[in-house]
């Protein structure tokens, strides 16, 4: 089984959008600022394993709590 370059490069492409999207959305409840946790997923995307442990690390992380969810308990 040949494997070329091209399909490690498709690869990576589409695994920068899933990776992306998967940050953004992990980011906006993890995070305070979802934009720098997706641009680390996607920039993590150039080596493989490393951006499927960034997402685990962000699913483990607890969720923020949010100024909007502390008005409502009140």
């Amino acid at each position: 089984m040949n494997i070329s370059a091209t399909f490690i490069g498709e690869l990576v492409f589409y695994s920068m959008f899933i990776v992306g999207g998967l940050s953004y959305y992990l980011g906006k409840r993890k995070t305070s600022n979802p934009k720098v946790a997706t641009l680390i997923g996607v920039l993590l995307c150039i080596t493989p394993p490393l951006n499927f442990v960034y997402l685990v690390a962000l699913v483990l992380k607890n969720d923020v709590v949010s100024n909007k969810s502390i008005e409502s308990n009140v």
